[in-house]
């Protein structure tokens, strides 16, 4: 045996020796044993792997080098970052007006009733647009500092991460209380209680879980707080996103963006009359849509900049390809044209897919650059996305002015283009500005880097997305009300004449077109949502042939393919007095079952583990979010399954949006008879948004199943379609129909 000496180290030698290529594994036991006569012996486990492989192989079969530093700099502490791009155009810090911070009850106070009334008196239009969304942002800012005055803790226990000692930990007792308010991203301040310490910590809330939150420091902390210290917490807003919408405001007049925001068709100040040529597609690059008339006509049409100074609008459906459109003019683009385009998504999971998209397309990657925030989490970043990460210095850096205007393609959240036009990007310098996604955004977080960024005479936005799923979500009820809550994309079909549907003819293809084949949902999945939000024009394009569940034995009705099902629960909406958040563990229950008898089926099936994407578990709370996982990790036949670490995903309908799944169970919780009594609608809380109802519906593609309690749901006209439609299918299980009465 060897002595080791405390802090001493000892090192060895291991050889490895094989004529095969291949993976192989070592156990290696180290047995300790302390310097007393009577101590016991304990034992140190580690694995060894050892890749053996020709020298032919290794360039195929190792990772690159560039991959290798790319992941082991994720897991390092992200040290710093750098600027290179210098502020040209200025940032106003727009502070709250005085009388709207000293508010102190919005629905009783008198600036309140006086801004109400001017916003109801003043309908937006061009001359009240900057004034409007000025102090429609000021009274969101309002509603979200009041409710994050409410996260604040006064005597909570943080400890630091195990590993990053700059991180520190929040035990919060119940995270969901706080869950009307996003706060990732905001500054908090932590002061310990014990006076000993003296002093407070400023710090940025880098994620929010179940039951923890986690906010990262500039400095490290005292040992004290490895076993944990009590604090209070102090959160306050990062007003530089709202900063950036003011700003964008302000610059629409400046840039005289009338005609794009407020069109009026063919003979507009900077509009031909004449029709434009419209170009066909490049067939050597045009495999994705080819058999497609509507995204033909679609990228047809932007090829030609046929809507310009309008926007050019793509109406996409669940399912119906409206980024494989987008990346396909993208494509065309850069194939016939040196025109230089940012492309945009009000998310960075949004924007990262649409990246990774346009990069299997074969375009060059150097023509391409994905400008990440300073302050994103590298280990998020995909692999190899050329992008603002620099592995080197293990830092996020923003180039020069001159470097950024070398891409052809840029690709970037609609706040971080706000960096953009601070950098002095030239208005005239994209010939393209693309949003994806743009009806989850507020109107001036899409108009970020379109106000700065295009002169709308020489250059053409497109926005695509849903009006019909859900759009941004607004704090402030005044707010929402009075236009905030309401997208780009969706005030401009709802409000111009452009984008309204003909009565023979459809859309005007010039400025829109509406997407109608889906790829995504069985066509028994899809005909409800299709009904009621679609006009019953979308076509099933997609293949039945690989339904999994066809032959699931829980399904209600076996004569036939029918991959839907209402299950009914006589459950009872529950709630935890430091909760608003409300949950329903009756529910609960019958999605376990559910699920441990798909995970039973597609084992006997041959498919052992469950996959990204193939399971999906939603309900409109997040209470019920917590419950669900809570009792997954109890049940011990579900523990076997290591269902975290296989990305099952359990969430409320907006972490789902943009998503889909082989099959989807949801919950919708509430149940309760009183309910049922006249009037009552507004009881039933999330699950009426029929935008919600939407979302859920179309995320599925192989099997929807959906737990609730059909005599409170039947009120609800869209709840009792969907109702009885199974009902009339027999595609029903759960309590007896004359419980419905």
């Amino acid at each position: 045996p060897h002595i080791l000496a405390p802090g001493e180290s000892y090192r060895m030698k291991i050889h490895f020796s094989s004529d095969h290529s291949g993976l192989y594994e070592q156990l290696l036991v180290f047995k300790f044993k302390r310097d007393c006569e009577h101590s016991e012996t304990f034992d140190v486990m580690r694995l060894l792997e050892v890749i053996r492989q020709t020298p032919q192989n290794e360039d195929s079969q190792a990772r690159s080098e560039a991959e290798k530093k790319f992941q082991a700099a994720k897991k390092k502490t992200l040290t710093g970052c750098e600027v290179f791009l210098r502020p040209e155009v200025y940032l106003r810090k727009y502070p709250l007006p005085q009388n709207i911070a000293d508010m102190k009850d919005m629905d009783m106070s008198v600036q309140f009733l006086i801004s109400h009334r001017d916003l109801e008196k003043q309908p937006l239009k061009w001359g009240n647009y900057s004034w409007r969304f000025h102090l429609l942002l000021y009274l969101e800012e309002y509603a979200i500092s009041t409710a994050l005055q409410e996260c604040n803790q006064e005597d909570i226990l943080v400890v630091t991460h195990p590993t990053e000692k700059h991180i520190l930990i929040l035990k919060a007792e119940d995270v969901s209380n706080m869950s009307n308010v996003s706060l990732t991203g905001c500054m908090a301040l932590v002061t310990p209680l014990n006076q000993q310490f003296e002093r407070t910590y400023k710090g940025w809330v880098d994620d929010v879980d179940e039951e923890e939150i986690y906010i990262n420091f500039e400095e490290t902390f005292p040992e004290e707080y490895n076993m944990g210290v009590r604090c209070s917490i102090v959160f306050s807003l990062q007003r530089i996103p709202l900063r950036m919408q003011h700003r964008a405001a302000a610059l629409a007049r400046k840039h005289l963006l009338r005609d794009l925001l407020f069109p009026v068709g063919l003979c507009s100040a900077y509009n031909s009359c004449l029709a434009p040529v419209i170009p066909n597609c490049t067939r050597s690059v045009c495999t994705m849509t080819e058999n497609n008339p509507e995204q033909q006509k679609a990228i047809r049409h932007i090829l030609a900049r046929s809507a310009k100074p309008a926007p050019y609008l793509i109406f996409g459906p669940p399912g119906t390809g409206k980024t494989v459109t987008l990346v396909e003019v993208i494509k065309q683009i850069v194939s016939t044209q040196d025109s230089k385009i940012l492309v945009c998504a009000p998310s960075n999971s949004a924007t990262d897919y649409l990246c990774e998209k346009i990069l299997e397309e074969n375009i060059v990657p150097h023509k391409v650059f994905r400008l990440y925030s300073i302050s994103y989490k590298v280990e998020k970043i995909p692999q190899l996305m050329h992008c603002s990460f620099n592995v080197a210095t293990n830092s996020f850096e923003v180039p020069t002015k001159k470097q950024l205007m070398t891409y052809q393609i840029m690709v970037t959240t609609l706040q971080t283009a706000g960096r953009l036009v601070t950098g002095g990007i030239p208005p005239d310098y994209y010939s393209y500005i693309i949003v994806d996604e743009a009806g989850q955004a507020i109107e001036t977080e899409c108009l970020i880097p379109i106000a700065g960024l295009l002169k709308p005479y020489s250059g053409q936005v497109v926005l695509a997305g849903d009006p019909k799923q859900l759009g941004p979500i607004i704090l402030s009820k005044i707010a929402e009300r009075n236009g905030l809550g309401l997208s780009m994309l969706e005030r401009l079909m709802t409000n111009v004449r452009l984008y309204r549907q003909r009565k023979t003819n459809g859309f005007n293809s010039r400025y829109m077109t509406k997407l109608l084949r889906n790829y995504r949902s069985h066509p028994a999945i899809l005909k409800i949502p299709n009904e009621l939000f679609y006009d019953s024009e979308l076509q099933f394009c997609g293949s039945l042939e690989d339904c999994l569940y066809s032959n699931w034995e829980l399904l209600a009705r076996k004569d036939q393919d029918f991959p839907v099902m209402f299950h009914g629960v006589a459950g009872m909406k529950e709630q935890d007095l430091n909760s608003p958040s409300v949950y329903n563990m009756a529910e609960v229950d019958v999605l376990k079952e559910y699920l441990k008898s798909l995970i039973k089926y597609r084992r006997r099936n041959g498919v052992d583990k469950i996959g990204p994407k193939e399971i999906g578990i939603i309900t409109p709370y997040a209470k019920q979010v917590e419950k669900i996982k809570a009792t997954f990790r109890k049940d011990k036949d579900l523990v076997k399954e290591d269902l975290e670490n296989v990305l099952l995903k359990v969430g409320t309908v907006e972490i789902f949006q943009g998503k889909e799944s082989d099959v989807i169970l949801m919950s919708t919780v509430r149940s309760n008879p009183s309910l049922t009594e006249p009037n009552q609608h507004f009881s039933l809380g999330f699950v009426k948004d029929e935008k919600r109802f939407n979302v859920a519906m179309t995320r599925a593609r192989n099997l929807l199943v959906v737990v609730g309690d059909p005599r409170v749901l039947e009120i609800d006209p869209v709840w009792n379609k969907l109702i009885h439609y199974c009902l009339k299918e027999r595609a029903y299980r759960g309590i007896n129909i004359s419980d419905l009465k």
